[in-house]
């Protein structure tokens, strides 16, 4: 598939970018080199290959899902300019 000139034009209208004539060629060159980097990977058979995830092959570590830190919530709320029933207190700021 091969980008015209107005077709690039009109791409760059929808989505809002000002393109220079010398540009526009510019763009339908590198547009054109993706589609046909799409067409080259389409054209690929990938028959009996499982969908994967990642292309490695890799296991994540995760650390144990444990509390590590106690609750200081308390703490928090004393130092605070204002707190009431756990929340934080702060001045209205829209009217």
């Amino acid at each position: 598939m091969a980008l015209s000139l107005e077709e690039v034009g009109r791409i760059a209208r929808l989505a809002r970018i000002e393109l220079a004539p010398g540009d526009a060629e510019a763009t339908q060159a590198k547009l054109n080199g993706i589609f046909g980097l799409i067409e080259q990977m389409q054209a690929v058979d990938t028959t009996g290959v499982a969908p994967m995830s990642h292309p490695q092959d890799v296991v994540q570590r995760l650390r144990p899902d444990a509390v590590t830190e106690g609750d200081r919530r308390a703490a928090f709320q004393r130092v605070a300019p204002e707190a009431e029933q756990g929340l934080y207190l702060v001045p209205k700021v829209i009217e």
